[in-house]
């Protein structure tokens, strides 16, 4: 029987159960009894009482514990160019202090304790209103090369060696701002795939002699030894220039398949998250601007390679239709680097040491932001400025 059925017979029985003598109320709670199947106990606490209506829990706010480190770590999540909680904690300690080293911000103990114990959900709840998204697509502008791709062998995401540090991937990023057409600037994006580590240069047009020296520019801030260069189909890549660069160098060349970006997905990545968070969506197309650029590429690949957190895949698994993946704790390319095995010698990990230890985050950003303005306040003859 109904909860409802129950309350209609009790509400009608209730009074004469009240004004019962014992032998009636034991008449009426035999009826209840065989007709609602309830037990006696609780018939008479329901003629008695009668159905009451539960009281809402009383809900105290809880404390707001991290008011007083908010401003903190807005400071800190700044200084880190907006990452996720996920990049964020693991990195927090040591930027705190590199951000105190440095003078960019003063901590109570009570304060730091309380910032080194949030969590990276927390991390992201409070920081939510904040993270700004943006939703700009680009163009592409590969063109692809034919001369040499019979002879440069093909190389897929699985096959990519990530054991140790030198095997590169690369690629060119258009500075177009949604029209192809004309002559304008290219950023080269290089990434080494065991570590992280990038390096950038510039290129006015995709020329392939231009090409080649946008990569010897960029090599100079790599300090490990190249083993091997890994590129889509793009001509700028794939031609004589390259290969004969390679081979007086003792590189391996390899390039990726056709319409299949995932085979240089470490590079790909880079391309949104270092290149166009930086440096955006703009049309660049004069040899000053270029100027501007080779003295901002520096800044980023430092503040990338010491400062910025990754996280690396260890472990993806299927399962049917579900694929579970696993990742390591967020580490810099500097740390992995310093971290690793008979990869690196000991003078590169001391100079590498040294130069961390005279950097400062938050001023490597002001500098960037003081170039990246100089470089908007530039106009293009052409007239085409900005991105679709």
């Amino acid at each position: 029987m109904s909860t409802s059925a129950v309350r209609e017979i009790v509400r009608r029985r209730r009074k004469e159960y009240l004004k019962g003598t014992k032998s009636e109320k034991e008449r009426i709670l035999d009826e209840a009894e065989e007709l609602t199947s309830y037990r006696r106990k609780s018939l008479v606490r329901l003629f008695l009482k009668g159905f009451q209506a539960r009281k809402a829990p009383i809900r105290r706010p809880r404390e707001a514990k991290y008011t007083l480190v908010l401003g903190h770590l807005k400071t800190l999540w700044a200084a880190d160019l907006y990452a996720c909680g996920k990049r964020l904690r693991p990195f927090l300690p040591e930027l705190l202090s590199v951000m105190k080293r440095c003078g960019e911000i003063t901590v109570t103990p009570v304060e730091e304790a309380l910032l080194l114990s949030m969590s990276a959900a927390t991390m992201d709840r409070k920081l939510a209103i904040e993270r700004k998204s943006m939703a700009i697509k680009g163009r592409t502008l590969t063109k692809p090369g034919t001369l040499l791709r019979s002879r440069i062998p093909v190389q897929t995401f699985a096959e990519r060696n990530d054991s140790e540090p030198g095997f590169l991937e690369m690629d060119l990023v258009g500075h177009c701002g949604g029209s192809g057409s004309g002559e304008f600037i290219y950023t080269l994006d290089v990434t080494d795939v065991y570590s992280g580590w990038i390096a950038l240069g510039g290129t006015k047009g995709r020329g392939e002699r231009g090409t080649l020296l946008a990569i010897e520019f960029a090599s100079k801030y790599i300090p490990f030894p190249i083993k091997g260069i890994h590129s889509d189909n793009d001509g700028a890549f794939i031609n004589y220039h390259l290969e004969r660069y390679c081979t007086r160098k003792n590189i391996e060349l390899t390039r990726g398949r056709e319409y299949k970006k995932n085979d240089q997905c470490h590079v790909e990545q880079k391309n949104w998250s270092v290149v166009r968070q930086f440096i955006g969506y703009r049309r660049f197309e004069t040899d000053e601007q270029l100027s501007v650029l080779r003295q901002v590429y520096p800044l980023i690949t430092t503040y990338h390679n010491f400062f910025w957190p990754m996280m690396r895949l260890i472990e993806k698994k299927r399962e049917g239709s579900k694929v579970t993946k696993r990742y390591a704790a967020a580490v810099t390319p500097y740390r992995r680097l310093i971290e690793s095995n008979g990869h690196i010698d000991h003078a590169t990990k001391e100079r590498l040491r040294q130069e961390y230890e005279s950097l400062n985050p938050a001023d490597l950003l002001r500098r960037i932001r003081v170039l990246l303005g100089r470089l908007e306040s530039l106009s293009n003859p052409t007239g085409k400025s900005r991105g679709r």
